[in-house]
């Protein structure tokens, strides 16, 4: 079982410039928010199951974060304060369901679409060297330091308390780099957040 139980978990789409060019437009004016469903995590070596529903199935590697102590209206000067730890995530995306809606609710929300790996507290962390490499049977897909993100970390928690207060325990996914594809029934997807840990999944097919 996941090593966190968040009450909600929000991601930030579009946050590295070169990903959102590879999904057809640039980073928007302000973090582009969305929730996953609780119900989607698993833990390191779990399954991620692709759907029936769903022939396109992505990988989208992020660095998560943790949320320690209640978060409501944080100026971005005091965001860390507020994080307990970082995670490695995978953001998994039916990606021709996300096509197809006008909202990302089902698309993101699949059991199974969240992967986390072991929490490693921010204390511990070089935050400085954070990055995010994701692999898919050994060879690298995506590769980007922290600092290629347009919105970073104290801006993104600012945000994000300004609108919904963040609980702790509650996970934020901090946006995925450029790189994504797809998956296939017998891959073994990881990712890697520099200086914190792996999570890694085999990839099955829905019974």
């Amino acid at each position: 079982m996941p090593l966190i139980k968040p009450s909600k978990i929000v991601c930030v789409g579009k946050n590295y410039a070169k990903h959102a060019a590879e999904m057809g437009g640039d980073v928007p004016k302000e973090p582009l928010i969305f929730l996953k469903a609780p119900s989607s995590l698993i833990a390191d070596g779990q399954p991620i199951v692709m759907p029936g529903a769903s022939s396109e199935v992505d990988y989208e590697g992020e660095i998560g974060l943790i949320i320690g102590t209640r978060a409501k209206a944080v100026p971005a000067a005091e965001a860390w304060a507020h994080i307990a730890a970082i995670v490695p995530v995978n953001d998994v995306t039916a990606r021709d369901l996300q096509r197809s809606d006008s909202q990302w609710s089902r698309a993101k929300g699949f059991d199974t679409f969240c992967p986390v790996g072991t929490p490693v507290p921010v204390a511990d962390v070089d935050l400085d060297a954070l990055g995010v490499t994701t692999r898919v049977n050994g060879e690298v897909r995506q590769h980007a330091p922290v600092s290629d993100m347009a919105f970073d970390v104290p801006a993104i928690i600012e945000y994000i308390s300004a609108i919904m207060t963040l609980e702790p325990g509650d996970l934020v996914a901090t946006g995925t780099p450029d790189g994504i594809g797809t998956l296939a029934a017998g891959d073994v997807v990881e990712v890697e957040v520099h200086g914190v840990g792996t999570v890694s999944n085999p990839v099955v097919a829905e019974a």
